[in-house]
């Protein structure tokens, strides 16, 4: 064994040992997706005081810590996003109502003396003065706070039988002198006086203002730093304010601007269905690969195997978060893992036909020279995409942006290395030699039998595939304009609770219940057996009991699989980093072709997938299907797809191309067509068994995403064959550039890479040199 295939060995060795070694002792965090529980995330807002820096955020986190702590709820996640956005992670929590209170509420604490009742004419008239209504609606002036939540020690709900006064809490201030003195400045005034009253306010509001004591003396006040808050509490509203009053108060006001709430059987369901989708796409995509490529699809089963490992590994290694999307990335990566391996075969298969004294292993190792510049171009376009969805999506979409990645990397470390160790050590045994064909690089293929034989000119009349595409893009357009996009929660705003009832309901039935109930804009739709989906302007979470009520009297019960709320501003910044992301996403796509390839190459490939964007929302707008989080990864996905049939065929077209400079575009593109649409025809089988499966096993909440995705790949076949190497050709026409010249560009100089030795005819056709 030579020095470089020792060091591959030795390094695919390592790989796969450090990745058991991860995958058996790091387990892989669940997103609340998957395993049930509460999200909400929560934004800081600047007062007149105080600003919602990353500093004032950083205590808010802290503050909050301590109150998601006292709820008791198991493995909490508390991080802060950005400047002024912390997310909280409630596993288990299914009613969010309680923990949006508690984490929501400012809870400025401050203990006023009472100077007396309002009339309705009264006004503040000292600096700190404050008119507030007690307990009983009686508006009284306050003095400027003697005692804030920051003298509080602790605080404690209490139940008391004996006294009678039943759940209170007790208060215990750092320094009782502070209490002492302000109880006994209000001794010092006659019972029955408003002020020998003494006002607790917890934000802007009295909720307690009880009197001194007769028995307290004027000066004397009330030693100990201790003090009781009663009226009339249940336990867990003591309890709930206690945790306020000793958590301090948060040093800036938040807002709720997004709350997501999944069931655990939703999340069970999603995880097992999902793990279907994986066990029968993967085999039926290994089935296929080795009946087209026997030998070396078995060993490329393996290495897909040992991508799985892999990718698993790095998931649990950098600590990442697999949601439901990120599920359906890791899933959909396994077939396009498949891609590369494909590319070599293919380009093995080539160069084994071509030579006069032909084996295995000298094909494989062309394979593998001649494949790798489309690997590495395809693999960096969709790196960009989940690069951009890392860094531009949030929730669920970035976790997806994460698993893409590292899925990525990981089919490489597969295709590149572990392939290519199985693949060298079996070409290299004695009876493989003497069997050939038993590797499945002996014989060209079927495709390539059948394009051989009948030798298609596409290329001869580039404008009628733009025309096709013209059309098509009109009809979807027409869907945009006519239908309308339907935008999700995510990217309007509002409220989306799903619901499984007792019974089928009727959506028109529980829309006229709904709008009984005072919610006549509530949007109701039926998403599966025994399921309702109600979609709503921004709720309250009292609002969303009213709601549910509603569809349980004509459900015969409901049960709230999935629950969430996303804040008007959130809405509006979701939608525009969507389309800063897209924008994004073609801009650089455009950048990185123009550089690797001619300028008209990156432009119709950058056309084509603005072709795919406008077709695939088209689809969905006539479908009336949601365009949300998952829709745009869905999108950016195909966006990574088109572009990889793209860069195949003109990795193809530079390569022909710098063998005969002279050649015409149009006949060089032709013939590269020819040549990679065996490759283009495998790698999509093997997508859609994945897709397939995801559609009709991975159940409702992977259904839309799939479609989309099944659609895309469709249409971005298409696209990358027939619409940006037309349109590449018509611009090197118009250029100059499809009449000959070396036609190099930036990506063309150099040495002819190893690749096919066919030789072009006159009529654009490949004939293979005898």
């Amino acid at each position: 064994m030579k020095r470089p295939a020792r060091v591959r060995a030795l390094f695919a060795l390592a790989v796969i040992a450090v990745s058991v070694f991860v995958a058996v002792t790091v387990p892989v965090r669940l997103g609340l997706d998957l395993r049930g529980g509460t999200q909400i995330v929560l934004e800081t807002r600047s007062t007149e005081t105080v600003k919602a820096d990353g500093e004032a955020t950083d205590r808010t986190l802290e503050v909050l810590r301590g109150r998601v702590d006292a709820l008791g709820v198991a493995e909490p996640g508390i991080v802060r996003s950005g400047d002024n956005r912390i997310i909280v992670e409630l596993p288990g929590v299914q009613d969010p109502r309680k923990a949006a209170d508690v984490l929501g509420r400012t809870a400025q604490l401050s203990v006023h003396p009472v100077l007396g009742v309002a009339t309705g004419s009264d006004e503040p008239q000292e600096k700190g003065e404050r008119l507030l209504p007690d307990e009983s609606g009686e508006r009284l002036r306050l003095g400027a706070a003697s005692l804030t939540g920051q003298d509080v020690k602790d605080a404690e709900g209490l139940f008391d039988p004996q006294s009678g006064a039943g759940w209170h809490v007790t208060v215990d201030f750092e320094d009782g002198k502070g209490w002492a003195r302000l109880t006994g400045e209000a001794a010092c005034n006659p019972a029955g006086d408003p002020k020998r009253r003494v006002a607790i306010v917890l934000d802007d509001k009295i909720i307690s203002s009880p009197q001194v004591d007769p028995s307290v003396a004027c000066g004397a006040g009330i030693t100990g730093g201790s003090t009781q808050i009663t009226g009339s509490f249940t336990s867990d509203e003591a309890k709930e304010l206690a945790l306020l009053v000793k958590g301090g108060a948060l040093p800036v006001p938040v807002e709720t601007v997004e709350q997501r709430t999944v069931g655990p059987t939703l999340g069970a369901e999603a995880i097992e269905a999902s793990a279907w989708a994986a066990v029968v796409g993967t085999s039926l995509t290994a089935l296929f690969i080795i009946v087209v490529y026997r030998l070396m699809g078995v060993l490329a089963t393996l290495a897909l195997l040992c991508y799985g490992l892999i990718s698993y590994a790095g998931l649990a290694a950098l600590g990442a978060t697999l949601t439901l999307p990120g599920l359906a990335g890791f899933v959909l990566a396994i077939g396009m893992a498949v891609d590369a391996n494909v590319l070599v075969f293919e380009r093995a298969r080539e160069e084994y036909g071509k030579r006069n004294r032909p084996s295995g292993r000298s094909a494989l190792t062309a394979g593998f020279k001649g494949a790798f510049s489309a690997i590495a171009d395809s693999n960096v376009t969709t790196l960009i995409a989940a690069a951009l969805l890392f860094l531009l999506a949030s929730g669920p979409v970035k976790g997806f942006g994460v698993t893409l990645g590292i899925g990525v990397l990981a089919s490489m470390i597969s295709a590149l290395v572990i392939t290519r160790v199985l693949a060298e050590f079996a070409v290299a045994r004695r009876w493989v030699h003497r069997r050939p064909k038993v590797t499945g690089l002996a014989s060209i293929g079927r495709v390539r039998t059948y394009l051989t034989r009948r030798d298609p000119q596409l290329m001869r009349r580039p404008r009628r595939w733009l025309a096709v595409s013209a059309v098509v893009l009109a009809v979807a357009g027409a869907g945009i304009v006519v239908r309308g996009l339907n935008f999700g929660v995510e990217f309007t705003g509002g409220r989306l609770i799903e619901y499984s009832t007792g019974s089928a309901v009727d959506p028109d039935r529980a829309r006229k219940a709904l709008a009984d109930a005072g919610f006549p804009q509530a949007v109701v739709q039926s998403s599966g057996d025994d399921r309702l989906t109600v979609r709503t302007e921004e709720l309250t979470n009292a609002e969303a009991v009213e709601v549910a009520d509603a569809v349980a009297e004509v459900g015969g019960g409901a049960e709230k699989v999935r629950d969430e709320l996303i804040g008007p501003s959130l809405g509006d910044e979701l939608r525009r980093n969507a389309l800063i992301a897209l924008g994004l996403a073609l801009g650089a796509q455009l950048l990185y072709l123009a550089v690797r390839f001619r300028w008209m190459f990156g432009a119709g490939a950058v056309a084509a997938l603005a072709h795919d964007v406008v077709i695939l929302a088209g689809v969905f707008a006539w479908l009336g299907k949601p365009v949300d989080g998952v829709f745009l990864a869905a999108l950016l996905t195909v966006i990574g797809y088109s572009v990889n049939d793209s860069v195949v065929v003109f990795d193809r077209i530079r390569e022909l191309w710098r063998k005969d400079g002279k050649a015409p575009l149009a006949q060089v593109t032709n013939q590269a067509i020819l040549q990679t649409v065996p490759r283009t025809v495998n790698t999509g089988i093997g997508v859609i068994f994945i897709l397939a499966a995801l559609a009709l096993l991975g159940g409702d909440s992977l259904t839309d995403f799939a479609l989309a995705l099944l659609i895309g790949m469709l249409v971005g076949t298409y696209s990358s064959v027939l619409t940006a190497s037309p349109l590449a050709v018509e611009l090197g026409a118009y250029a100059g550039g499809g009449k000959g010249g070396r036609g190099r560009g930036r990506g063309g100089s150099g040495r002819a890479g190893s690749g096919a030795a066919e030789r072009p005819d006159r009529t654009g056709a490949a004939t293979r040199a005898r």
